[in-house]
């Protein structure tokens, strides 16, 4: 398992489209093995996806994400944990024990199947009752 967490002075990081460095982690039977900072290069928004698939990373922990690049992670494959704050070590730590709090409702997963279908998009509009961002 190779974790992402947008980062920024040992916290994470609130705005994952302007998200310098990601501190990538990897875990091998819910341990962590490695991990290091890694600077995106001014890459923004939709590329930080791309950035995130060169580095191997399936999992991604974020504070505020919007709709496009929800849409070009879950194109990417890569699991999104979104709406998180705080110490990215302890967040890390939390996931791999499955106590980690997170925002379900940031990623709209109550209906990924309409994703794509007939133009439609989380960042267009607000899905059902509550907001994608």
């Amino acid at each position: 398992m190779k974790i992402a967490v947008a980062y920024e002075n040992g916290q994470i990081f609130q705005h994952f489209g302007h998200t310098e460095q990601f501190k990538l982690y990897e875990a091998v039977d819910g341990k962590i093995t490695h991990a290091k900072v890694v600077d995106t290069n001014g890459s923004g928004h939709g590329a930080l996806a791309g950035f995130l698939m060169q580095n191997g990373v399936d999992t991604l922990i974020c504070g505020g994400i919007g709709g496009g690049a929800q849409a070009a992670l879950a194109e990417a494959g890569i699991k999104l944990y979104g709406g998180v704050s705080g110490d990215a070590d302890a967040a890390v730590s939390a996931l791999l024990n499955g106590n980690l709090g997170y925002d379900p409702n940031v990623h709209c997963d109550h209906h990924d199947h309409e994703h794509g279908e007939a133009g439609h998009s989380c960042g267009d509009h607000g899905c059902g009752k509550h907001s994608c961002h």
